[in-house]
């Protein structure tokens, strides 16, 4: 092997045999990294003097090679790693990397590493300004490499005056990151600077926090930072900057006055923190923001006190010092008794036109007359009645009846003057103020007062103007008002003459804004003063002006006013009104109207006008009062013409009816039937009416049918009744079973073979074969169906034709022989002349009850 020597000529190395092949290609090719690198790599585990003069000799061959450079680097800083700093190694290593900086000062890598390593080095003058160098050294899109190393270097080392130099530096190239040094500055305790820093930010509309903080955020640290120092915050203006914010944040006033208000406490000016909590509850509009700052207030009154009794006790007490502590405790007693009328006033400076927030205060101020009427006069000049919210009169209304309950009544009637001209919302507060003034004539027994005012208030205006026209003012639309005349007619009724009256009605009703009410009262004040045909007349006005429902009213008590002033002599005329009434009358209605017209018939007309009446009703009236009607009908149709007219009438409420009400008929049917000795007819009865019986829900049906034919039949029928109980319960039960099955089929899958299926017909043999079955017991129950062996022809059956007609011609010896020829006779002669035909009953029904 060749002799060689390194570059600093102290040390000499000799080649082994396995290095030729490497030595052999570097010198073919000297400049190749490759070459050098393969021979590096060859070398990496031998000693490490060795390897260094290889990189020595590929440095010098190849200065400029980034890649030599940075693994040799690397390579001499791990061979000084877990030394002790002191050693001559660390020198060695860092004169390398200077060695290598003339070359690769344009590598962001080469300096960090560098830098790093000086700094683990403890190197602290050095560092910063190797930190520099480089700096200056790379391009300034490089820097943000540099930078975090450099900080964070310079936030470990106790000195923050030259980390705050360093900051400052780095925020000329990125202003954006100023909240990490404001955060920096309070940890060292630079508040002066950290204040003017967030005050710069803040003040920078184009500033966007990284920590997603908004402007307001940054203000209320602001505020709290120069608020809690103001012995370390000396370069601004704190009373300038918190006003500026109370400006700017207009929602969020109250943790701003608190903050100047601490400012003031803290910096030992008590009287300046006080008259700010003062100017704050008399400025802020929010209740969030009075509670804030009131709250706030009190506890630093209960501080002052507290600190004043503990200086007393520590210090002793004198007459200047017991003279100071009442003076602390009356001052917060009256902030305490202050706090409804601030509250109050904090509400008012919200909405100024809140009508009850007024009200409010004039009660706060109860016991004070001149404070009252201070209140009540700003508030009706304050309130604008087009804005208000609630009833502005209402305070005129007060205002007046305060005067009034000092006995001053001509204020009194100043205000209420007043009242009566202000552009009001709405027709009705303005009809309101007039009628209080009249009521309070009224109170004073000024009658005559009482009715010109009122009278005034009615009077035309000289241009009309449409009640709902809103572009007109109120004074022009009130005399159109009915409150205001409906209290001038009380009055012309109690005061007036009856010519004034009644051109007061009759002036209401021209101007169209009567009420049915109105009608009424005119109609029943003509009655007083016998004018009957006049008050029929008023009702007949009514009538044409008002539709249905709003005419029910008039039109009921008009006809029981008619009834009652003329009853039977003139019948014509009062049917004719009862029939103009019930033309277009609505069912919910008719069931007065028709009762009432039914009476007039049975007292004055005809009976059968009357059952004509009833039976019409039956069919004018809602669905849900027909039972109610079809028992009165049956009621008077009883006592009129006896029981046996009723049965036509229950046959058409059954047919009617819905099932509920039909079972309900069906049952009294019968049991008439059967008091009557039709017995026959009353099981025919139950018979039909057990087809709409369910079982299961009307056992009661059943058991009255079975305590029928206990009573009246035999072994033959009750058999024959629990076979038709049978029957309907199957038919039922078929019905439920039914759909049963169509629901199943709907939810559950087709079970059946492949070979008993059409293809795509999956699931029909079992549908036949609930088909098949609801049939089977359709004709079960058909057969159970009791086939009636009498003429019952009022009854609805499945009985054919064919059927009727062969029952028809067979005599029922217990049948009723009343013929049409007789029904006509009957009808013609009256209600007295109805006889009803009498049988002996036998013997044997009674069995033993009977006494001999």
């Amino acid at each position: 092997c060749e002799e060689m020597k390194t570059l600093n000529g102290k040390t000499d190395v000799i080649f082994e045999d396995d290095d030729l092949p490497y030595e052999e290609e570097i010198i073919r090719n000297p400049y190749s990294v490759k070459c050098w690198m393969r021979y590096i790599e060859f070398k990496q585990n031998g000693p490490k003097s060795t390897l260094n003069m290889i990189y020595e000799r590929a440095l010098k061959e190849l200065p400029g090679s980034y890649k030599l450079w940075y693994n040799y680097l690397r390579e001499r800083r791990k061979q000084v790693k877990g030394k002790c700093i002191t050693e001559p190694g660390y020198e060695e290593v860092n004169n390398c990397h200077e060695r290598a900086l003339v070359f690769m000062h344009k590598m962001p890598r080469i300096w960090m590493d560098y830098c790093q390593f000086l700094v683990s080095q403890c190197k602290i003058t050095r560092s910063r300004r190797t930190f520099d160098r480089a700096l200056r050294a790379l391009p300034v899109t490089q820097h943000p490499r540099i930078w975090p190393l450099y900080l964070r270097f310079v936030r470990d080392l106790p000195l923050p005056e030259t980390a705050i130099r360093v900051y400052r530096r780095y925020l000329k190239l990125s202003p954006e990151n100023a909240e990490e040094y404001i955060d920096y500055l309070r940890s060292v305790g630079r508040l002066d600077e950290a204040a003017v820093r967030l005050a710069a930010v803040v003040n920078d509309e184009n500033f966007v926090s990284k920590e997603g903080k908004s402007n307001y955020q940054l203000w209320h640290e602001l505020c709290d930072l120069i608020s809690q120092n103001p012995d370390k915050v000396t370069s601004l203006n704190v009373g300038a900057i918190i006003r500026g914010g109370l400006t700017r944040f207009t929602d969020q006033l109250g943790k701003l006055w608190c903050s100047l208000a601490d400012y003031y406490i803290r910096s030992g000016h008590f009287e300046k923190a006080r008259d700010v909590y003062e100017e704050a509850i008399l400025t802020v509009v929010t209740v969030r923001d009075f509670t804030q700052v009131f709250d706030s207030y009190a506890q630093f009154e209960e501080s002052m006190i507290a600190a004043k009794m503990e200086t007393t006790a520590e210090m002793g007490q004198d007459e200047d010092d017991d003279i100071d502590l009442e003076l602390r405790l009356a001052r917060f007693e009256q902030l305490i008794a202050r706090r409804p009328l601030l509250l109050n006033s904090v509400l008012l400076r919200q909405n100024p036109h809140n009508v009850h927030e007024w009200h409010k205060r004039v009660k706060l101020y109860d016991g004070n007359p001149r404070q009252i009427i201070n209140t009540y006069t700003e508030a009706v000049q304050t309130i604008d009645p087009m804005k208000a919210t609630g009833k502005p009169h209402s305070l005129w209304v007060f205002f007046a009846k305060f005067y009034e309950e000092n006995e001053q009544l001509d204020d009194a009637r100043t205000i209420f003057e007043k009242a009566t001209k202000v552009n009001y919302k709405q027709v009705d507060d303005l009809a309101a103020v007039w009628c209080e003034y009249g009521e309070m004539e009224l109170r004073h027994e000024n009658y005559e007062q009482a009715l010109r005012i009122l009278r005034k208030a009615t009077a035309i205006p000289s241009k009309k103007a449409e009640y709902f026209d809103a572009s007109e003012p109120v004074q022009n639309r009130v005399y159109k008002s009915l409150k205001v005349w409906s209290m001038l007619a009380d009055l012309e009724e109690s005061l007036g003459t009856f010519q004034s009256t009644k051109a007061v009605y009759d002036r209401i009703i021209d101007l169209r804004i009567a009420t049915p009410q109105i009608i009424i009262n005119y109609a029943m004040f003509l009655e007083e003063h016998n004018y009957f045909e006049e008050s029929f007349k008023a009702y007949e006005r009514g009538i044409a002006l008002f539709k249905w429902p709003n005419v029910y009213d008039i039109w009921n008590t008009y006809l029981t006013k008619f009834i009652d002033r003329y009853g039977g002599k003139k019948l014509e005329r009062a049917r004719d009104l009862f029939e103009q009434a019930l033309d277009g009358c609505p069912a919910k209605f008719a069931k007065t109207i028709y009762l009432l017209y039914a009476k007039l018939e049975e007292e004055y007309g005809l009976a059968r006008h009357a059952m004509a009446v009833y039976e019409r009703a039956t069919q004018a009236v809602e669905t849900e009062e027909r039972h109610l009607m079809f028992n009165i009908y049956i009621k008077r149709a009883a006592e009129i013409y006896g029981v046996t007219y009723t049965r036509a009438i229950y046959q058409k409420a059954i047919e009617v009816l819905p099932d509920e009400h039909a079972r309900d008929m069906c049952l009294r049917f019968a049991d008439m039937e059967s008091k009557l000795g039709e017995i026959d007819r009353g099981r025919a009865i139950y018979s039909y009416c057990s087809q709409i019986c369910d079982p299961r829900v009307t056992a009661n049906f059943w058991q009255t049918w079975k305590d029928f034919e206990i009573r009246h039949g035999n072994e033959d029928t009750i058999r024959e009744m629990l076979r038709i109980k049978r029957s309907v319960q199957a038919t039922y039960n078929t019905q439920v079973n039914f759909m049963s099955s169509q629901m199943l089929k709907a939810t559950t899958s087709s079970t059946g073979t492949v070979s008993d299926l059409a293809p795509g017909q999956m699931g029909i043999d079992d549908m036949k074969m609930l088909e098949q079955k609801a049939q089977q017991l359709a004709a079960e129950a058909e057969q159970d169906k009791p086939k009636p062996k009498e003429k019952i022809l009022f009854v609805r059956s499945d009985t054919s034709r064919s059927e009727l007609a062969e029952l028809a011609k067979q005599a029922n010896p217990d049948e009723i022989d009343i013929d049409d020829d007789e029904d006509e006779e009957d009808e013609d002669q009256g209600p007295d002349e109805v006889q009803l035909e009498q049988k002996s009953v036998p013997t044997a029904v009674f069995g033993g009850l009977k006494d001999d």
